[in-house]
């Protein structure tokens, strides 16, 4: 099964500040230090754009994982899409558009995944990863929306 959740941020920042600063490897790493979050592989730092890939090491739930994900769309500074291609989700595929508004802009992150195990991983993403996921993107987005 796949859950999907979207989170919408507003920002009085233009929409292209908001698109280099949700692509740019140094500010994910700083909106992610909480979870000793460190990039590993690819494009480690800088901003990343259409087919280049980071991978991400990071604790969760007291645990290391990695993830590389790979851009996959990309239309600056509208919108790109990042796509896991090797971690710990049957599938993850995020959205994130940007759009101007009188005072700035909004943010809309668009999240799809899927857990593994069958059974066992629809239980954990009803129970645990939806929320913990959500509450991820709205925290990164309030940084990247304060930065």
């Amino acid at each position: 099964m796949t859950v999907s959740f979207e989170c919408v941020t507003t920002s009085s920042k233009s929409a292209a500040e908001m698109f280099d600063l949700a692509r740019s490897i140094d500010t994910h790493l700083a909106s992610q230090a909480g979870a000793a979050e460190a990039a590993v592989d690819g494009v480690t730092d800088g901003f990343i754009g259409l087919h280049q890939h980071v991978t991400w090491s990071a604790r969760h739930f007291g645990l290391r994982f990695r993830l590389t994900s790979r851009v996959t769309e990309f239309d600056p500074p509208h919108r790109f899409v990042d796509e896991q291609v090797r971690g710990p989700f049957a599938m993850f595929h995020h959205e994130h558009r940007f759009e101007a508004t009188e005072g700035g802009s909004i943010m809309i992150d668009r999240l799809r995944f899927a857990a593994p195990f069958g059974p066992i991983g629809r239980v954990a993403e009803k129970l645990v990863l939806a929320r913990y996921l959500r509450r991820l993107i709205e925290v990164r987005a309030e940084f990247l929306a304060a930065a």
